[in-house]
């Protein structure tokens, strides 16, 4: 008999080549698209970007249809609500820059998915996650790197747990994109030449301030801008427009490029400073996923990303009585965010992660 596998859909050339690569190696596939949305606007505004678009359901359904497999819509519109836009709101009010992909994957595509999936009768759930799971010698799982440094996506995926890996396939993280793309054309499949989405899928127009405002119905307080020593040199818009790093839209003229470095919401100010003074090399790290290894010993060494985009680099970590970490980098990097994720990695696989806490 052969195993079941739910296949989330996006719409992208991604997860329909997962779903085309099981069928081919035998699986029992059906395709699923999960309804996240929350109204008409971001529904009409998504339809050429991210995967809780209507193209999302459209291409789904084509793709389903040229592979002969069963397809369905299933409404977590209440899961994405509750573990996805109110943690994206409450992290920035209270001056942290959330992940809200890193949320959606752990809590969304793998914890309610995966629920409803073994409801009915499937073995697996499988995404288009640029990805591999491994089973380490411990007899642990842990993600681990894909072939491609440009597309990996493992640093979004540190947060899963044991139960929900063992579950879970991840078939195209063994091909580079060009590869992918060229299966979906030899496949027949419509979506081969899809662009890629980007950015967070629910705030289509890219200003997270205005859409914090429209969920909370709240004006956020202008404030001072002051320097490190406090002196006041300029007014911001509100505590939710800025991130740590930021340079563009702060509106100061100064000889030298000026960047936020710390938000303050006791005081409400932005604190700026140079490029060179936003480097640091220590952070600390709560909400511990361990993956790799069920604890660490003082002392592990590790490659830490602190950021999507972040290349990686060596550091060591100790863990802490109250059940964080505190990880020193053998060179300072550039504005660590608090609310961003800490990902460790050991030999390609993630050792642990984390939320990034104040500096």
């Amino acid at each position: 008999m052969k195993e079941k596998v739910v296949v989330g859909m996006s719409g992208g050339v991604d997860s329909s080549v997962a779903a085309y690569l099981l069928k081919e190696q035998g699986y029992d596939v059906i395709g699923v698209t999960m309804q996240i949305w929350q109204d008409q606007d971001v529904f009409e505004q998504s339809r050429e970007g991210g995967c809780c678009g209507l193209s999302a359901v459209e291409d789904a359904r084509r793709v389903a249809s040229v592979l002969g497999i069963p397809y369905y819509v299933m409404n977590f519109k209440a899961d994405f609500q509750k573990y996805v836009i109110d943690y994206f709101v409450s992290e920035y009010e209270r001056a942290y820059t959330p992940n809200p992909c890193i949320a959606c994957n752990r809590y969304v595509k793998w914890e309610s998915l995966l629920h409803r999936s073994l409801e009915i009768g499937a073995d697996y759930i499988a995404t288009g996650h640029y990805a591999r799971i491994s089973k380490l010698q411990n007899g642990r799982y842990s993600i681990t790197n894909s072939v491609t440094a440009a597309k990996d996506q493992t640093y979004a995926l540190y947060n899963l747990t044991q139960d929900q890996l063992r579950r879970t396939l991840m078939p195209v993280g063994g091909y580079e994109k060009p590869q992918i793309r060229e299966i979906a054309k030899k496949a027949g499949l419509p979506v081969a030449g899809k662009h890629d989405s980007q950015d967070i899928c629910f705030v289509p127009d890219h200003d997270y301030a205005a859409f914090i405002e429209n969920e909370t119905g709240k004006k956020y307080e202008p404030g001072n801008f002051v320097d490190e020593d406090g002196n006041i040199i300029g007014q911001h818009k509100g505590l939710i427009h800025y991130t740590i790093g930021q340079r563009k839209g702060l509106g100061i003229t100064a000889a030298t490029p000026l960047f936020v470095k710390e938000l303050r919401p006791k005081t409400n100010e932005v604190v700026i400073t140079t490029n060179e003074r936003l480097f640091s090399d220590t952070c600390y790290v709560s909400d511990v996923n361990y993956m790799a290894q069920e604890s660490i010993e003082p002392g592990t060494r590790a490659v830490g990303k602190v950021r999507y985009s972040h290349r990686g680099a060596q550091c060591t970590l100790t863990p802490l009585e109250n059940g964080m970490i505190k990880c020193v980098f053998d060179e300072p990097q550039r504005a660590m965010t608090p609310g961003q994720a800490a990902v460790f990695y050991q030999d390609e696989h993630i050792l642990c992660g984390g939320t990034i806490e104040k500096l």
